[in-house]
Formats: C-alpha cells, sequence, structure tokens
C-alpha cells in the first residue's frame, strides 16, 4: 500500500506495519530564476514530487521515528542537491575551465580590475 508518491508502507508475516521510501531513484534539478537562492525541484521518472519531499521532511513527527531507510534516503538526496547546486553555479560561472590554478588565479584578478576600472577613471578623472 502506498502512503504517498515517496513512501509506501509494508505489512511482515507477524502483522507488524513499517513504512519504506519507494525509490532512491531521483533526480534532482537546480535552477536560478530570480533572487540568490536556486529552485530546487525533485523528479521521479517524469513526475514531480517537489511538494511531497518537503512535506515528509517538514512534517511534525520525524520521519526517521517510523521511515526504516529514511536516513539512507536523505543521505543521498542531500548528496543530489549538493551536485545539482555545484552544476548549477559552474554553468552559470564566468571563470573559464579547463585552467590550470595560475591562470586562475590570473583570470581572477583580470575580473577584479575590469570591474574596478570605472571606480579608477572616475577617482582620476576627479582629482
Amino acid at each position: 500500500m502506498a502512503v504517498s508518491d515517496i513512501v509506501k508502507q509494508y505489512e511482515d508475516e507477524q502483522g507488524n506495519v513499517y513504512y519504506k521510501m519507494k525509490t532512491h531513484a531521483i533526480e534532482v534539478q537546480a535552477t536560478q530564476n530570480s533572487g540568490l537562492a536556486p529552485v530546487i525541484t525533485y523528479w521521479m521518472g517524469e513526475k514531480e514530487i517537489t511538494d511531497d519531499i518537503r512535506s515528509l521532511r517538514f512534517s511534525p513527527r520525524p520521519p526517521s521515528s517510523y521511515i526504516q531507510d529514511y536516513d539512507e534516503f536523505q543521505t543521498m538526496l542531500y548528496a543530489k542537491e549538493q551536485r545539482a547546486i555545484n552544476e548549477l553555479y559552474e554553468k552559470m560561472s564566468i571563470k573559464p575551465k579547463n585552467m590550470s590554478s595560475g591562470k586562475q588565479i590570473v583570470w581572477s584578478f583580470f575580473v577584479i580590475v575590469m570591474a574596478m576600472l570605472p571606480l579608477l577613471v572616475a577617482i582620476w578623472w576627479y582629482k
């Protein structure tokens, strides 16, 4: 019996009822719409399960108290969330890829100088 789209209820031979996560095959996507924080959505196949994940995480009763494999599920989900956020920031980053550490430092310095150039020109102009 399915309790929700992500939690399933099982019953053993003695009649004990327990709960397990339906699947660990969940895809996590991070997008940037507006503002500073990314928007994280959860997908199971073609179905969005973001509301199910949130209701499970923010329920008054801790899910780890009644779902047997919730800790493993949460660990897996956290790793996927971090990976999705890192991929989003790598996609949005202006730093060039495939550079050595020294070249990345030079690139960062160049970007800072370019950003400060209007301020330096304004200070020089008004002197």
